[in-house]
């Protein structure tokens, strides 16, 4: 399955949700974003999944090789958001979900 359409897949999963919001309300910066209550939580940039996570949870996933920090071409990688290698076995709902209980806090 292409990453595509796991995020695709990871859409659909979501969307229904009370608060959620799917990708394609808005414009710009977060346009292929899920958000919950109007904050991003995961979207899908430059052929990856993005999710907005701990610090400490983000460093965790870097440092076992899952991914890297996302950087937003501002040549500054965001210390709470992380871009998931697409060949990491990291089950995407999951961290989805681990993402949308981060960010509904």
């Amino acid at each position: 399955m292409s990453p595509e359409e796991k995020f695709e897949d990871l859409v659909d999963e979501f969307t229904g949700r009370p608060g959620i919001t799917p990708p394609g309300t808005s414009g710009g910066f977060g346009r292929t974003a899920l958000r919950t209550n109007g904050r991003i939580f995961a979207m899908f940039v430059r052929g990856q999944l993005v999710l907005k996570l701990p610090g400490s949870r983000v460093d965790e996933l870097v440092e076992g090789g899952h991914g890297v920090r996302f950087d937003a071409n501002k040549g500054t990688p965001m210390k709470e958001w992380l871009a998931l290698d697409t060949g990491s076995p990291q089950p995407w709902a999951a961290l989805a979900e681990e993402a949308l209980e981060f960010v509904g806090r």
